[in-house]
């Protein structure tokens, strides 16, 4: 996320309230971790598995912006090797239930699409 747009969420300049959950899902694997955690909790390894397009560094990177905004919680376990699991924090957790909306209204879409008729 560019350094302009990195605090956006903290202030206060949004019109609506609408406009926080598209700036914060707002990355482009960052659906697909929430519903990938939405299942359980999983190791780094096991998410980049579960997305084999995205790169580790992106992975990172949308893992790190989404524990910033407390979206994700990372768990460091000191063992050798390490072993760091991500899950969803309750107000992360709240998101699902948008998350399976827009799965049913995407669905819905591509229906409507192949057979035809535009939106």
């Amino acid at each position: 996320m560019p350094d302009d747009r990195t605090n956006k969420v903290s202030c206060s300049n949004y019109t609506y309230e609408l406009e926080i959950p598209f700036e914060i899902f707002s990355g482009k694997w960052v659906p697909s971790i929430i519903w990938t955690l939405s299942k359980e909790d999983k190791r780094f390894g096991e998410l980049k598995k579960a997305m084999p397009k995205v790169t580790p560094k992106v992975l990172s990177q949308q893992l790190r912006m989404l524990e910033r905004y407390g979206i994700v919680n990372r768990k460091a376990y000191p063992e050798v090797p390490p072993v760091v699991v991500y899950s969803l924090t309750n107000i992360g957790k709240k998101a699902i239930p948008l998350f399976e909306n827009m799965n049913e209204w995407g669905a819905e879409y591509l229906e409507i699409r192949e057979a035809g008729y535009h939106c």
